[in-house]
């Protein structure tokens, strides 16, 4: 780490805040790539594989066809890649502030950053990733809609999200150290309770489509899938993850400024 990487005093909040993320993020990246003898492969190794089971399971096991999710190949992927995304960010805050407390302890820099930088280099791994969905939608010779264009706020809310949890779940996890694994057995269950295997429309036999919408990740998924299937993106879904995820980006800041001083005292 040299000096010209270093936050300096000249600079702006902003700018110190903006240059650490990304001095963090970076330095997560690289151990996490240049470590690995297969590095940028375990991006989309995981992604692949759950695809490729789901796939033989739904597809060639169970036949599935269902009109409007067809190749459902490719409707599975464009789910299946941001809930990756989401469930490593989630995973990995629980242990955001337990895994570096003295470093932590040492810096002066916002300690949201150890959130932040988490949210962001799982979400770079998910860019690098999005050739597995591009593949697939090639072979299978999906259409490609203009509504790729909501990826751009499909992300943006989406780091928002994990964000606002990781603020809440990160400094609770140092009090409750329970709650590292109940935040797995809550992903595990939210996995399937969240339209990526299936669509909110699959809901309507059990009469819970509207009550499917108030999952935050619900709306999410359908901005990214409607570069293939606009069909079914819903209005309504992504207003309710908008406005649960600004709730939950408020609750999560609250609960940071409340806990972070005895949090310190802890870690």
């Amino acid at each position: 780490m040299t000096s010209t990487t270093l936050p300096r005093a000249g600079w702006s909040s902003f700018e110190r805040y903006r240059r650490s993320l990304w001095l963090l993020t970076s330095r997560d990246l690289k151990v996490r790539y240049t470590t690995s003898a297969l590095g940028y492969l375990w991006s989309i190794i995981d992604p692949l594989l759950m695809a490729g089971i789901y796939l033989f399971v739904f597809v060639y096991v169970f036949h599935r066809h269902v009109p409007g999710q067809d190749p459902y190949i490719v409707f599975l992927v464009s789910g299946l890649l941001p809930w990756t995304w989401f469930n490593a960010t989630i995973s990995a805050s629980t242990s955001a502030f337990t895994s570096e407390g003295k470093l932590i302890r040492s810096t002066t820099i916002p300690r949201t950053i150890w959130v932040g930088r988490i949210v962001l280099s799982k979400g770079i791994e998910f860019l690098l990733s999005i050739p597995v969905l591009i593949i697939f939608a090639l072979a299978a010779g999906a259409p490609f809609h203009w509504q790729a264009v909501l990826w751009i706020p499909a992300i943006i809310l989406q780091a928002a999200l994990s964000f606002g949890l990781g603020l809440i779940i990160a400094p609770l996890v140092v009090f409750f150290r329970d709650l590292e694994r109940a935040v797995k057995l809550i992903l595990r269950l939210l996995f399937y309770a969240s339209p990526i295997i299936y669509g909110l429309n699959d809901l309507e036999k059990l009469h819970l489509t509207f009550w499917g919408a108030f999952n935050p990740l619900s709306g999410i998924i359908g901005l990214y899938r409607s570069a293939f299937f606009p069909q079914d993106l819903n209005w309504f879904d992504v207003a309710v993850s908008t406005g649960m995820t600004a709730v939950i980006l408020v609750a999560g800041v609250l609960v940071f400024r409340r806990t972070i001083r005895t949090v310190l005292k802890e870690i």
